[in-house]
């Protein structure tokens, strides 16, 4: 009994830890972004292909990695597609981190986050 209860506990804590990846299709959300670039540049993502801050990548918490998504600022309405590789963003209340390429096309550098709409493309 104490060794069914012990598995059963494993099992819990396990599924818990899971990485909670999303069905892409039809995801459309409101939130805020924000963007990494030189620091990270050249590091591994979470997808395991290196950081680069002039790609147009993004980081999200539940996006299957490749899924491609339109980001657009909604304080300007410019428009960007991005390709998930990395999990994140690590900061509470952030729905995308995006490349520093992805955040200077949205206008988005002096201010460092911005409030956008992630919409995920179909291929």
């Amino acid at each position: 009994m104490k060794r069914l209860l012990g598995c059963l506990v494993l099992f819990s804590f396990l599924a818990g830890c899971a990485s909670h990846v999303i069905d892409p299709r039809g995801y459309d959300q409101t939130g805020t972004a924000s963007y990494y670039g030189a620091r990270h540049h050249g590091k591994r993502t979470a997808s395991g292909e290196a950081f680069n801050q002039h790609g147009m990548t993004a980081a999200h918490r539940e996006l299957p990695f490749g899924t491609r998504v339109k980001v657009t600022n909604l304080n300007n309405d410019k428009s960007v597609v991005v390709r998930i590789n990395d999990r994140g963003p690590h900061t509470r209340g952030r729905l995308i981190d995006l490349s520093r390429a992805a955040a200077q096309q949205l206008g988005m550098i002096r201010s460092g986050t911005a409030k956008v709409r992630v919409q995920a493309l179909s291929d």
